[in-house]
């Protein structure tokens, strides 16, 4: 019988990989022309590049946060946001896209090896299931806005 703690897991590991109620990163930046990587359409403040790249930056953090102590966070907010509005070439793109889900399954095996319940020694109270949460809803938030930004270039699926 499958303890409370594993259920738990088990739950979060849907949460942060996507779908049930959303959509998760994948779908949401799948099949996305390169051209429209960098469009900030109706003077939205940022592009989808610039939101993948924070998710990539921000996911990061976090993961190596709850590894290490002696890990040093990007300043806030500067160095959460990349400038460039587009990345450079595709390979820049699919290099990104490639860390977002290294890391992702980076954390995903700490939440599978920790504790989810004990405080991370280095923190300020936060636990590995706070950094899943975290995780999740951070993801969650600007994985919509890539598919608010995609509809309003015509660049969604439509059903």
């Amino acid at each position: 019988m499958e303890s409370q703690t594993e259920i738990l897991v088990i739950e979060l590991k849907k949460l942060l990989n996507g779908g049930g109620a959303h959509v998760g990163f994948k779908d949401a930046v799948a099949n996305l022309p390169f051209n429209l990587l960098g469009e900030k359409p109706y003077n939205l403040p940022y592009s989808i590049w610039q939101l993948v790249a924070h998710i990539k930056i921000a996911q990061w953090d976090m993961l190596e946060f709850s590894k290490k102590g002696d890990h040093q966070s990007p300043k806030w907010p500067d160095e959460y946001w990349p400038k460039e509005v587009a990345p450079n070439d595709e390979e820049t793109w699919h290099n990104t896209l490639k860390q977002i889900d290294d890391d992702l399954q980076a954390f995903i095996a700490l939440l599978e090896s920790s504790n989810i319940y004990n405080t991370i020694p280095h923190g300020d109270g936060q636990r590995i299931l706070t950094e899943a949460l975290q995780i999740a809803d951070h993801n969650a938030y600007h994985i919509a806005e890539i598919i608010v930004i995609r509809r309003l270039l015509g660049a969604w699926k439509s059903s």
